[in-house]
């Protein structure tokens, strides 16, 4: 064997030993005791986060803009032997952030994870979608976890571990219709975050970036939509519901802080999701081609209301709700979704 290949299977085989050992130590990551934060904590998937990583004994702050859903939260996950602190916070704003992350490490001592779950969702054509959609959009899913992780990376730094969890959406892998101002901010995001892994990864910091495909969390009844608005939330809320298409949320949830304590760099979730991932990289073309027809069946605008956005909860049909919808409606109350009409989060 020549030398210079020798050394190069001797080099090798030392990234493989270092990986495993490196992949181990992820698995052995315990949530007891640690602070963990999560943004859009107060309902929906990040509500099952809470309840999720509160059952491993973790500290637990929620994150929220309103401050009744927040309460509603608390007592909620109040079954948990471990107190929950709650945040009426904005992520868009960064003062804010800054004001809530201080709060956080002054109850807890630090911060060992973060979720960036918040989010927003703005459904119809794009005719509809004002310029404030996309604002609101990258605000809540690009500078919003920026302005977080901003935050906490030094005190994670400090420790020399730590956790970060970005909710992003198969809508950030693959451009969706009828979503435009959702996929090009989760598309944002999901750039931010693989990027980021590859710079913290050495300080024991683990990035992972989840692509969720459809999930019944309950967050349709407080999605925003436009255009033909009964016909878009019929469609959403039923696909958001039927359980070939969508995941359960408690499910969803337990992957996700599988995937934290193992430090996965990413998780596509739903078998629906991973088909799609695998199809667009090897066929974009064909996929290109089913999203045009899947347009096509998409529900047209009224021009009359051309800007006019309506919650989910104010979009009812003789198709939503109704048996169609029914797991999905019954995620909603159990997610804390239908307290407080017009807030998603």
């Amino acid at each position: 064997m020549r030398a210079g290949t020798k050394a190069f299977c001797v080099g090798a085989a030392a990234l493989g030993v270092a990986a495993l050992v490196r992949s181990a130590n992820r698995k052995r990551y315990s949530f007891r005791g640690r602070s963990v934060l999560i943004t859009g904590g107060s309902r929906g998937l990040g509500l099952e986060l809470a309840r999720m990583f509160a059952a491993e004994g973790a500290h637990i702050s929620i994150i929220g803009r309103n401050l009744t859903t927040l309460q509603a939260a608390e007592r909620i996950l109040g079954d948990s032997n471990n107190p929950v602190l709650t945040i009426s916070c904005d992520i868009r704003n960064q003062d804010e952030v800054q004001a809530a992350v201080r709060q956080v490490i002054s109850r807890w001592g630090g911060i060992d994870v973060l979720v960036n779950n918040a989010g927003v969702i703005q459904v119809g054509p794009y005719e509809q979608m004002t310029i404030e959609d996309y604002e609101n959009a990258l605000a809540t899913h690009l500078w919003g976890p920026l302005f977080t992780t901003l935050e906490v990376l030094p005190h994670m730094r400090r420790q020399r571990s730590g956790r970060i969890v970005n909710i992003v959406s198969i809508g950030g892998k693959i451009g969706v219709p009828h979503l435009l101002p959702y996929s090009a901010s989760k598309f944002a995001l999901a750039g931010f975050s693989e990027a980021l892994t590859a710079e913290i990864d050495r300080d024991g910091i683990y990035v992972t970036t989840v692509f969720p495909g459809l999930m019944r969390t309950g967050s349709h009844v407080n999605a925003r939509f436009k255009g033909n608005h009964r016909k878009e939330f019929a469609w959403f809320s039923i696909a958001a519901s039927m359980p070939i298409l969508s995941i359960n949320s408690r499910r969803a949830a337990s992957q996700i802080v599988e995937a934290t304590r193992r430090g996965r760099r990413t998780l596509v979730m739903t078998p629906t999701a991973k088909l799609a991932v695998l199809a667009h990289g090897i066929f974009p073309a064909l996929v290109t081609e089913s999203l045009h027809l899947t347009n096509a069946l998409l529900p047209n605008s009224n021009g009359n209301e051309r800007t006019i956005s309506h919650t989910g909860r104010d979009s009812v049909s003789a198709w939503s709700p109704s048996l169609l919808t029914r797991l999905g409606d019954k995620a909603a109350e159990r997610n804390n979704e239908q307290l407080h009409p017009g807030v998603f989060f």
